[in-house]
């Protein structure tokens, strides 16, 4: 090994912490910058949009079930049914982090992974489906906010390991 190798660097993870508000995601001040009233304005309707949240993910979650269980029964057109669950995943995700459930968002995400590189959905990849819908359904209803804390972080690290099984 010569002296001018690079040394190894660090393997431990950074975790960035995206900003929760609109106001921390958009320029202030100078060209291109919004109102800012008109953000206090957008951040107050989401803020009364938070207890809503929780009724519209039941009924994703009541769309993802019925998805589910027509992939389940097995059809002529698998690519369909997967396509259907990864778009309600894909909201669900989409909506979890604007509520505070980054948890819901992290696990919107694997699903929508998982089945982006399904070519199948065999009885094992059924199973995975159906772990990432039960993931989903514990975090709302232990009421799993931000990360999920250690739980959330065990949740996380089972589904890592089970999508890895594609």
């Amino acid at each position: 090994m010569s002296d001018d190798t690079p040394e190894k660097e660090s393997t431990k993870a950074q975790v960035i912490n995206p900003p929760r508000t609109l106001q921390g995601k958009v320029e202030k001040g100078g060209p291109g910058a919004v109102d800012l009233e008109a953000l206090a304005r957008a951040e107050s309707v989401i803020a009364n949009l938070a207890d809503d949240y929780l009724d519209w993910v039941k009924e994703d979650l009541v769309r993802l079930e019925a998805a589910y269980d027509h992939l389940q029964k097995g059809s002529d057109d698998v690519k369909a049914d997967l396509d259907v669950i990864f778009q309600i995943a894909h909201d669900m995700k989409g909506q979890g982090g604007s509520f505070g459930y980054d948890l819901m968002t992290a696990v919107g995400d694997h699903l929508c992974r998982l089945v982006e590189k399904m070519e199948k959905a065999g009885p094992r990849e059924v199973m995975m489906v159906r772990v990432h819908i039960d993931a989903m359904r514990v975090i709302i209803t232990k009421g799993l906010k931000g990360d999920g804390g250690n739980e959330g972080r065990q949740l996380l690290m089972g589904l890592t390991l089970v999508g890895g099984k594609v």
